[in-house]
């Protein structure tokens, strides 16, 4: 179980309060006062977040009115036809649901289509003479030629520990490091300077990946509790997927653009 649902660790353990269940309704009626009251007190950035929060909820909300009126709705062709139908055409004249069932699955291919969507779905290919350098020197490196040296910026956490010069293979250099990253919000257009929590995919190879290269088009999860983003159980989003969009070996910086 993840360390953060400690809370449902213990009701599972030990049970809920006798009186949950009132708590939580009166919780859930405290909700709409407490939101106006952020409403009318955020100021800058968090109430632009907030706002557009607000913004998305009350469009999904007036899709599942529309859809769920659309649903009621009878459509039925009464007129008799000119020549007798068969027996497996005779239930056409019954009533039918109205644009429920198609709306229902469009929204769904939406949704699928928005959370696998990036900004740059194609990148250049980059070969393994250009991502790595040989090691070339010492005494039995020099002969195996079995080093090699990441030419491009990577990104290793902060409990990262190199293995021994012996059997390391591949080695990251300390001036190519990125700890933090300028990441651009599409719908606010802002720019902040985020922490990197980890590489997620990186399009050229999986190897790439696990060794944490940061190119162009690379996914990577970067820390968002700056921007007092929460979920709809209202916990805090630490981390959010983002994908670089410029080259960083060239720029000296990681840019992405947060994903939505």
């Amino acid at each position: 179980m993840p360390q953060n649902e400690y809370i449902e660790r213990w009701q599972k353990l030990h049970g809920k309060r006798l009186d949950h269940d009132e708590r939580l309704r009166k919780r859930e009626a405290r909700e709409g006062h407490k939101r106006s009251e952020q409403s009318q007190n955020l100021r800058g950035l968090r109430a632009k977040l907030m706002h557009e929060k607000r913004r998305v909820e009350k469009i999904q909300m007036k899709k599942r009115i529309k859809a769920h009126e659309e649903r009621n709705v009878k459509a039925a062709d009464n007129s008799d036809p000119s020549t007798p139908l068969p027996p497996y055409l005779l239930d056409r004249n019954d009533p039918q649901n109205a644009k429920a069932l198609a709306s229902s699955i469009k929204d769904k291919r939406n949704e699928k289509a928005a959370r696998f969507s990036v900004p740059l779905p194609k990148v250049r290919g980059i070969s393994e003479e250009e991502m790595f350098s040989v090691v070339k020197t010492g005494k039995k490196t020099h002969k195996k030629a079995w080093k090699r040296v990441i030419t491009k910026p990577t990104f290793v956490g902060n409990d990262f520990t190199r293995s021994n010069p012996k059997v390391e293979r591949f080695i990251r250099p300390m001036g190519l490091r990125q700890k933090t990253a300028h990441v651009s919000h599409p719908t606010l257009g802002v720019t902040l300077k985020l922490p990197i929590l980890g590489v997620k995919k990186n399009p050229q190879d999986p190897m790439y990946t696990r060794l944490g290269v940061l190119t162009k088009g690379t996914v990577i999860e970067v820390n968002v509790s700056e921007l007092g983003m929460t979920t709809a159980g209202g916990k805090v989003v630490w981390g959010r997927y983002a994908q670089i969009t410029n080259n960083p070996e060239n720029d000296g910086t990681v840019n992405a653009l947060l994903l939505a």
